[in-house]
């Protein structure tokens, strides 16, 4: 008998577990890494939408001095084919104002939309949730660029667009969040998460190399591509997602305490019994050094258990319940402003470049793409570092501390020319990226599988919705801040950053201390996040 290929005998090498698990995470990674790919065109187009008219200027100098010399007081009177100064209506000097207004009202219909998304996320079945979305926002993305083909110029049909858009999206990340942490418990999570969470900055390249493949020559594909690929990747989401590891009778790293496990509709079916046992078990000595004074934590009015078949229960955590979980609020107030500085980067840097290095549209997004390669290094050290230490606020009070002074330098150096802004680029996605990346996936995951909750996995969707929800509300406020100072000059904007991240460095604080304080354990994130 022939041996087998070396490769095969590498697959099979692992256990079937291990080949989902794998299998999960490289589905799950590239789903949304298709959501970041149709979220980054309208940064690349913007400098197509609105151009500087340097022919327009060129052209009304040579009639004004025409006009002078004639001794006429005729207004200025341009050829038609030298008045093209972008895409109407963002063709005039408010440009700024307009284009900003684009970014907030997807981010602001995104912020809001989540809180929502999260709640109804419990309560369907992860698969098909999370393909209507993706089906939707493919439409809707490429509605934007079929404003091209149509030679649409109501500024309202594109805010429209923007807004269903970003309602859509929403169901994108709890989904996601939820299925991968079904699938690996807390053993070295913030490692893992960091390395899946790349997905974000793969999708933002992939969607800045795609974009700017067309800017220069029909736009419009910018958008149709991109918005294709989710719908397509939508589709894969309907066919392969697994759920639940014991969908498919596998066994599952994340701790439960759930014996009747049915399908994936109704995983996290609880025993009423068993419920009941766990809201009368005496808290943890350490968790008292996480709650208020009066040692009261997550109360069982805020379990809303909806019944079901054979006396069993399926339940879900309230919204003031989700809140009341130690660490849920300071890092949600956390990501608002780490999210604000991450969200301006990625909708106005390749503007920023555009006027600053005087590059066109296109070689300007490729080069902004340069942010995002530094947001994957900084992500994966993130969770590296926060595994080691077992410490997840201190990580990132860390990385929120170097940020700041690396901003300065980057708005003082990018204007030395390319070489500096190379590096600073690298340098500052990943300070920028690291702590955004790392609360958003394994302190969310931490938190949605608190040891307050014993037996309650679904508090997973709700948090990591209301911490992405509230970071969701300053990445729309950041763009939109944005294009309000950028008019009185960049070095302001960047003042504007610095501040939201000393801001997010603030709201950090406390849980630092009680990371570095709580005494009865040498690792103090144990006290924070871990199950006993």
């Amino acid at each position: 008998m022939a041996r087998l290929p070396m490769g095969i005998r590498f697959v099979v090498s692992f256990s079937r577990d291990q080949r989902y698990r794998a299998f999960t995470f490289s589905l799950t990674f590239l789903l949304y890494a298709s959501f970041h790919l149709s979220r980054k065109p309208i940064s690349i187009v913007k400098g197509e939408l609105h151009k500087y008219c340097t022919a327009w200027d060129d052209a009304e100098v040579r009639l004004s001095s025409q006009s002078d010399k004639a001794g006429s007081a005729t207004p200025h009177q341009l050829p038609d084919n030298k008045t093209d100064c972008g895409w109407a209506p963002f063709d005039k000097s408010n440009y700024q104002q307009l284009l900003g207004a684009l970014d907030y009202s997807f981010l602001c219909a995104y912020a809001i939309g989540m809180y929502l998304s999260g709640i109804i996320g419990e309560r369907l079945p992860i698969r098909y949730y999370l393909t209507f979305g993706m089906l939707a926002s493919g439409a809707f993305t490429a509605l934007f660029g079929l404003g091209y083909f149509y030679n649409v110029h109501s500024f309202g049909f594109y805010v429209v667009t923007q807004i269903i858009n970003g309602l859509v999206q929403t169901t994108g990340w709890p989904s996601v969040v939820t299925c991968l942490s079904n699938w690996f418990g807390k053993g070295r999570r913030g490692l893992i998460m960091g390395i899946w969470n790349s997905h974000t900055s793969v999708g933002n390249i992939l969607g800045s190399l795609i974009a700017g493949y067309w800017v220069s020559t029909c736009w419009g594909l910018s958008f149709v591509v991109p918005g294709a690929i989710v719908a397509a990747m939508g589709i894969v989401c309907f066919l392969f997602l697994i759920e639940h590891p014991k969908d498919i009778r596998c066994s599952s790293t994340l701790l439960t305490h759930s014996k009747g496990y049915e399908n994936g509709t109704n995983r996290f079916r609880l025993q009423k019994q068993i419920f009941n046992n766990e809201k009368n078990r005496p808290l943890d000595p350490e968790m008292h050094c996480l709650l208020p004074s009066d040692g009261n934590g997550t109360q069982p009015n805020h379990i809303v258990v909806l019944p079901g078949d054979g006396g069993s229960g399926m339940a879900a955590i309230s919204f003031i319940g989700a809140l009341k979980i130690p660490g849920v609020i300071e890092f949600s107030l956390c990501l608002l402003f780490a999210k604000l500085v991450s969200y301006t980067f990625l909708f106005w840097l390749p503007l920023y470049i555009t006027n600053v290095d005087h590059l066109d549209a296109k070689k300007a997004g490729e080069l902004s793409t340069l942010f995002d390669v530094g947001g994957i290094f900084g992500g994966i050290l993130a969770g590296v570092i926060s595994d080691r230490l077992e410490k997840r606020a201190s990580t990132c009070g860390l990385m929120l501390l170097l940020a700041a002074p690396t901003l300065y330098v980057f708005s003082t150096v990018s204007k030395m020319g390319l070489e500096a802004t190379v590096v600073m680029l690298l340098l500052s996605g990943a300070l920028v990226s690291g702590p955004y990346a790392l609360i958003t996936t394994a302190v969310s995951a931490d938190l949605g599988t608190h040891k307050c909750l014993k037996g309650n996995s679904h508090a997973l969707s709700t948090v990591t919705a209301i911490i992405d929800g509230t970071g969701s509300v300053g990445a729309a406020l950041g763009p939109l801040l944005a294009g309000l100072i950028s008019p009185s000059g960049w070095s302001n904007v960047f003042y504007m950053l610095m501040f939201a991240d000393a801001c997010a460095l603030l709201f950090l604080i406390r849980l630092i201390h009680k990371e570095l304080s709580c005494p009865g354990t040498a690792t103090s994130n144990q006290v924070l996040f871990k199950e006993h």
